[in-house]
């Protein structure tokens, strides 16, 4: 006989950060599960502080933390806690990410610019991370960045099941806000049965979050029109292809997006726009003072929680999504 075998459960631990603990909270409660309590604070100059009171030998940790502002904080925390984990010999350590900070630095597209999609990928396995979890990478190449197991959730499902309550899709149309967005597109348009659009932009390589928009390409006219994003930051990318929608004879334009980011000047530009309505998920948090009217805010916890489980289970995360990958 080589070696000793000794019977044993897996446990299931489930960690969270300072950044948005209102969603760890929804998740764990759909796991059935308490977040692990965790000391977390901060030294006089700025520096964090992380550790565990109980052991967390041999468990399968979950550390959840959105990237929220600021957004150099929270990912900072979540590598220390990360470490924490490693060093207490947790036997495996899924980082959970609902939005991934700097996944739009994925290229160069110009000469000595970084790459920071893939320096944070691997700053995570540094720490000691042995699977990523995150919802509606900006790209799918950024999976290839880190060198383990990938799980890119989709919030296509919620978004579509509280779509398809709303709007007549005899008389809609799917739309990507530009050409990155195409493929995304097409499958909002198989499940929901559209037709698909989408607008040629130019953006100012200059200047950040600066858009022009060039032209749309597809049957928009006399439609309800449902723009599609992985996120809205500023809201400049889809107010002027909003805009260019109704000039093109649009009856009606919905927002459909993953992550509310909303930078300033973001909520005003949406609260003042035609948009009838802006439908997001909770995978960061919105301020109460950036909640208005047209916006829907829907939850990405349970999504999360069947992750974990089909995770921890050792099943199929592709299964949530009925082999869409």
């Amino acid at each position: 006989m080589s070696g000793i075998k000794q019977p044993g459960e897996k446990k299931l631990m489930f960690f969270s950060g300072r950044a948005y603990p209102e969603l760890a909270e929804e998740v764990a409660d759909h796991l059935g599960v308490d977040t692990t309590p965790t000391t977390l604070r901060d030294f006089a100059n700025g520096e964090i502080y992380a550790r565990y009171p109980e052991s967390v030998r041999g468990c399968d940790a979950f550390v959840i933390q959105s990237h929220t502002g600021p957004i150099n904080q929270w990912i900072m925390e979540q590598l220390i806690m990360v470490d924490a984990l490693k060093r207490a010999s947790a036997k495996r350590i899924t980082v959970i990410m609902p939005f991934y900070g700097y996944a739009r630095q994925d290229k160069k597209s110009r000469g000595r610019e970084p790459i920071t999609a893939r320096l944070m990928a691997d700053l995570l396995k540094t720490a000691g991370a042995d699977r990523l979890m995150s919802i509606d990478l900006h790209t799918s190449q950024i999976q290839g960045f880190f060198d383990g197991p990938v799980d890119h959730l989709f919030a296509m499902p919620v978004l579509v099941n509280y779509l398809k309550d709303k709007l007549d899709l005899e008389t809609t149309t799917v739309v990507s806000p530009d050409t990155g967005r195409v493929r995304l597109s097409e499958r909002w348009a198989d499940t929901l049965g559209t037709p698909l659009a989408f607008i040629h932009k130019r953006r100012d390589l200059e200047v950040a979050n600066q858009v022009k928009v060039s032209e749309v390409v597809g049957k928009v006219r006399g439609r309800t029109c449902v723009l599609i994003d992985d996120m809205i930051d500023t809201a400049g990318t889809i107010c002027k292809a909003a805009d260019a929608l109704y000039e093109q004879g649009a009856t009606n334009v919905v927002v459909a997006a993953t992550h509310a980011v909303f930078s300033t000047p973001a909520v005003d530009r949406l609260k003042n726009s035609k948009i009838s309505e802006v439908i997001v998920t909770n995978t960061l948090p919105i301020a109460e003072e950036n909640r208005f009217d047209k916006l829907t805010v829907l939850s990405i916890a349970p999504l999360i929680a069947r992750a974990i489980t089909e995770v921890f289970s050792d099943g199929s995360v592709t299964s949530l999504f009925e082999g869409d990958s």
